[in-house]
C-alpha cells in the first residue's frame, strides 16, 4: 500500500508519525525496547505530546534479529499466529551514551542514541540495510490506522521471493499485497502468500502477520523496501545469511521444513483432467494405453468428477461412473499404481454433509449466527471452520474412508477465497485467518496422511499456501493457460516459491485452461520431467499424449525415464529440501550469488545443485541460456560446454538444455521405469569435467533418507580415483574420456556413446591417463 503523493508528500486523508530520536531505553535479558517520540523533545513541553512508538529488539535464534514496532500496547492479541521455532534469548545488549546494540551471531542492530533518527543492521564488518527519517511509521489513512517499515536497499541489491508469484522474478518496481487469492498464473495475485523476501544483499526479512501485509519493493521509495500492516504493532524478523541459501535454512528452521517424500511421488502423475467424460473404462483405457507404449506411470489422480455434480465434498464416488470403487481401486493398485483423488475444503448445499457438518457447528458462520454460503464454485456453498479441533477430526475421518478404500494421497485444491465477514470457533481474527486458512486446510490433510501412512509416506498436491505451509508438501502452480507464455509464467512462480522456502513444487503439464498444440506439450514434457514433481492434467481435454501425436509418446517415454534414472540424484536433492530447506527447483541467483549475469534469469533454473535445466519456450527449439564459469557438459550427449558466456542452440523434441556442472558427480540409477527401487544398487557415478584435486563425496540416499552408500571421487593430476561404501553394485562413466587412452584398476571398460564407462569389481576404481 503507498501512502505517498511523491516523495516530498502524503496521499490525501493520510497523516504520518515517525520516530523523532531515542527518548529512553529499556534492557531485558537478550532485549533491548527503545521509546521514540514522534517530535523533537526540546523542553518538558515537548513530553505532554504524542504519539510516541515502541521498538523492541531481540532474538530468536542466531543470526536472526526480531523488530516489534508498537504504537497502543493496548491493542487486544489476536490469533491466528505463525507457529515459530524460537530458540530464546540468546543476544548480546551493550547500552552507552552512543548507541543500544544488540547482537545475535554475527548479526547485529545498532540503534543511534544520538542525532536523527537511525538503525542500521550490520555483518561481517558491514551494513546489510537500515533505516533513517522517514522510515519507520504509524499511520493514518482511509483504509485504517497501519504500521509501516522501510529498510534500505542499495544499489544492485535485489529481492526475490514472497511467495509464487507469476511476474518478474526480481521483485524490485513491484507491488505486492500478501493475500491468497484465486487469481491463475497471469495476474498479479498469487494462491501462494509468504510474507518473506529474500535478497542478495546477505539477509531476508520475514514478516511475522498471517493477514494482509502489503509490500512496496523499490515502488514507493525507489532505494527501500517497504512492508506495512494495518493494527497497532508489527513484528518482523531480519535473517543474516550471508548467502542466500544460509538465509534460507535459517527462515526454514524458523518456520519449518519441507517434509520427506515417498519415492514414488516423484514418479509421472496422470489426471482424468477436470471438466473431462470419464468412468472406470475411461481410465482403464488411460493406463492400458500407457502400459501398451511403455510408458511409466506412478500415480493415477480423479479429479474432481469422482463425485457426483453439486455434492462437493461428500466424498462419495459417483455411482453412476464408478459403481464399485473399492473393486476399482483394488484393480488399479494391483497394477503397481498409486492413487490420488480430488478434495477441496467446501461443503456444497447439497452434499449430506452440510446438514451434518450445520448441525455440529462445523462450518464457518456469519455474525448472526447464519452459516456463510454463496454461490461461487458450487450452490450454496459453505466452508469448514478448521479452527474447531472437532470440525477438523470430523472432516479427517470422512477422507480416512477414502484411504481405507485404497486412495492413496490427496489433491488439496482451492483454499484462498475465505471469506472475512465470518466468526471462526476459537475467536480468530478473520483478516488474519484468510491466509492462514491454508495452513490449517492442508495440516489437517497430510497430518492424517502421515498418521495413517508414516513418516515419509505422506504426500499433497496442496494449490493454497501461506508461511509454513513448505511442511505440507507438494504444492503445484494452479490454472494456467496451455501457450508458452504461461509456461514460462508457472516457471517464474515456481523459482519464487523456492525462494520462499519451499522445497518441491510442480505444474500441470501442457497447461490446464485450453487444449495445448503438439509442439507446446512436448516442449512442457520435457519442462515437467525436469521438475520435482510431474503431472500431466487439463481442464476440458485429456491429457495422454498419444491424442497429440506419435511423438509425443516418444518424448514422454524419453523423459519419464530419464527422471527415473535420476532418482538417485534427485533423492539427494530432496534431502537438502526437507534437511537444510532448499528448493529441488533452485533458481540462478540462489546456487550462483556472486555471479552478477544470473541476477534476473527466470527461463532456466538448477536442478538440485548440479543439473542446469533452460526449458525451451518456442516450437522450432530455439533457446538461449547462460552458462556460468567452466567447462560444463550437456547430459543428453556428453558434448562439453564453454561457461561464462550466454549460448544459443537448436533442440529437437526429445532434446533440452540439461547442463551438469563442472566438477559434479551425478549419480544414476539402474532402473528406468519406476523411481521406487533400490537406487544404490547398480548406480552409475557420472563424473563430469573433475579438476586436478578433486575430492567429491556423493551420498546415495535409501527409501528412509538414510545413507544407503558413499562414494569418494577425487582427481590427482591424469588419476581419476572411486572408493565406494555400502555399494554392492556400480559403475563409472567419464564422459570424453577415450577408452584406449587409459589403464584401469577395479574394474573392465565397456562401450559407451559418451565415453569411458567402468564396471567395478572391487570396492575402489582407478583410471590412470586421464587428460586434462
Amino acid at each position: 500500500m503507498k501512502f505517498t503523493d511523491g516523495y516530498w508528500m502524503l496521499r490525501d486523508g493520510v497523516q504520518a508519525s515517525y520516530p523523532d530520536g531515542v527518548l529512553d531505553v529499556e534492557t531485558a535479558p537478550g532485549s533491548f525496547t527503545v521509546h521514540a517520540p514522534t517530535q523533537p523533545i526540546r523542553h518538558r513541553g515537548d513530553l505532554l505530546k504524542g504519539p510516541a512508538i515502541a521498538l523492541t529488539y531481540s532474538s530468536p535464534m542466531p543470526d536472526v534479529i526480531s523488530v516489534t514496532i508498537t504504537h497502543f500496547v493496548g491493542e487486544e492479541p489476536r490469533g491466528p499466529r505463525f507457529t515459530l521455532h524460537e530458540e530464546g534469548p540468546g543476544a548480546l545488549v551493550s547500552v552507552d551514551e552512543d548507541a543500544a546494540v544488540l547482537t545475535s551471531g554475527a548479526l547485529s542492530v545498532r540503534v543511534a542514541r544520538t542525532g536523527p533518527w537511525r538503525v542500521e543492521f550490520s555483518a561481517d564488518g558491514r551494513v546489510l540495510t537500515g533505516n533513517g527519517i522517514k522510515s519507520t511509521a504509524i499511520v493514518e489513512a482511509p483504509e485504517g490506522h497501519h504500521i509501516r517499515e522501510q529498510l534500505d536497499l542499495g544499489v544492485d541489491h535485489h529481492v526475490y521471493g514472497l511467495g509464487e508469484r507469476f511476474g518478474p522474478l526480481v521483485k524490485n518496481g513491484q507491488s505486492v499485497d500478501i493475500w491468497n487469492a484465486d487469481g491463475g498464473t497471469a495476474s498479479e495475485q498469487a494462491y501462494k502468500n509468504v510474507p518473506f523476501f529474500l535478497t542478495d544483499a546477505g539477509y531476508g526479512v520475514f514478516v511475522d502477520h498471517p493477514g494482509h501485509v502489503s509490500f512496496e519493493v523499490a515502488s514507493e521509495n525507489v532505494a527501500r523496501t517497504q512492508f506495512s500492516v494495518a493494527g497497532q504493532t508489527m513484528r518482523y524478523l531480519l535473517i543474516h545469511g550471508p548467502e542466500p541459501k544460509e538465509i534460507l535454512r535459517r527462515y526454514t528452521a524458523l518456520t519449518g521444513r519441507p517434509a520427506r517424500l515417498p519415492a514414488w511421488s516423484f514418479g509421472l502423475w496422470l489426471s482424468t483432467s477436470f471438466t473431462t467424460s470419464y468412468d472406470e473404462e475411461t481410465v482403464t483405457g488411460f493406463i492400458d494405453g500407457m502400459a501398451v507404449r511403455n510408458l511409466p506411470l506412478s500415480v493415477f489422480h480423479f479429479d474432481t468428477f469422482w463425485m457426483r455434480e453439486f455434492h462437493w465434498c461428500d466424498f462419495e464416488w459417483d455411482p453412476r461412473a464408478f459403481p464399485d470403487p473399492r473393486g476399482m481401486l483394488e484393480r488399479l493398485r494391483a497394477r503397481g499404481l498409486r492413487i490420488c483423488v480430488w478434495i477441496n475444503p467446501y461443503i456444497a448445499q447439497r452434499s449430506k454433509l452440510f446438514a451434518e457438518g450445520r448441525a455440529r457447528g462445523f462450518l464457518l458462520k456469519r455474525p448472526n449466527g447464519d452459516v456463510w454460503q454463496w454461490d461461487k464454485w458450487q450452490p450454496g456453498l459453505a466452508v469448514v471452520d478448521f479452527t474447531d479441533p472437532a470440525a477438523r477430526e470430523w472432516y479427517a475421518a470422512k477422507l480416512e474412508a477414502l484411504l481405507d478404500m485404497g486412495v492413496d494421497c490427496f489433491k488439496s485444491d482451492f483454499g484462498e477465497r475465505i471469506p472475512t465477514d465470518v466468526v471462526y470457533h476459537d475467536g480468530s481474527d478473520p483478516a488474519r485467518m484468510h491466509n492462514y486458512y491454508a495452513y490449517l486446510y492442508n495440516e489437517t490433510v497430510f497430518e492424517l496422511l502421515r498418521k495413517r501412512r508414516g513418516e515419509g509416506e505422506a504426500v499433497l498436491f496442496a494449490r493454497s499456501a501461506t508461511a509454513g505451509s513448505q511442511a505440507f508438501p507438494v504444492h503445484w502452480g494452479g490454472d494456467s493457460e496451455s501457450t508458452f507464455e504461461a509456461m514460462a509464467e508457472n516457471l517464474r512462480g515456481g523459482l519464487s516459491l523456492g525462494m520462499s522456502g519451499f522445497g518441491y513444487w510442480s505444474h500441470d503439464i501442457g497447461g490446464f485452461e485450453g487444449t495445448p498444440d503438439p509442439a507446446l506439450f512436448k516442449r512442457w514434457i520435457a519442462f515437467g520431467l525436469l521438475s520435482s514433481h510431474s503431472r500431466l492434467h487439463g481442464s476440458h481435454s485429456y491429457r495422454v499424449p498419444w491424442l497429440f501425436d506419435e511423438e509425443a509418446v516418444d518424448v514422454l517415454r524419453l523423459f519419464t525415464r530419464l527422471k527415473a534414472r535420476l532418482m538417485p540424484y534427485l533423492q539427494g536433492a530432496a534431502r537438502e529440501a526437507y534437511g537444510q530447506g532448499l528448493p529441488m527447483m533452485r533458481a540462478m541467483a540462489l546456487e550462483f550469488p556472486g555471479d552478477p549475469a544470473v541476477t534476473h534469469l527466470e527461463r532456466q533454473y538448477m536442478l538440485g545443485g548440479d543439473l542446469l535445466v533452460a526449458p525451451v519456450f518456442a516450437a522450432d527449439g530455439e533457446v538461449a541460456y547462460y552458462v556460468p564459469e567452466g567447462t560444463w557438459t550437456h547430459v543428453l550427449t556428453g558434448e562439453p560446454v564453454a561457461g561464462g558466456r550466454w549460448v544459443r542452440e537448436r533442440h529437437g523434441f526429445s532434446s533440452v538444455p540439461l547442463l551438469a556442472r563442472p566438477g559434479s558427480v551425478i549419480p544414476f540409477g539402474a532402473v528406468d521405469d519406476r523411481p521406487d527401487y533400490d537406487h544404490a544398487d547398480g548406480v552409475t557415478l557420472h563424473a563430469y569435467a573433475l579438476p586436478d584435486g578433486a575430492r567429491v563425496t556423493t551420498e546415495v540416499p535409501g527409501p528412509s533418507g538414510e545413507t544407503a552408500a558413499t562414494f569418494t571421487t577425487t582427481r590427482d593430476g591424469d588419476v581419476v580415483r572411486v572408493a565406494a561404501e555400502g555399494a554392492r553394485r556400480w559403475r563409472l562413466l567419464l564422459p570424453g574420456v577415450p577408452p584406449a587412452a587409459v589403464s584401469v584398476e577395479g574394474g573392465t571398460t565397456a562401450e559407451h556413446d559418451q565415453g569411458l564407462l567402468v564396471e567395478s569389481h572391487a570396492a575402489a576404481i582407478t583410471v590412470r591417463g586421464v587428460a586434462e
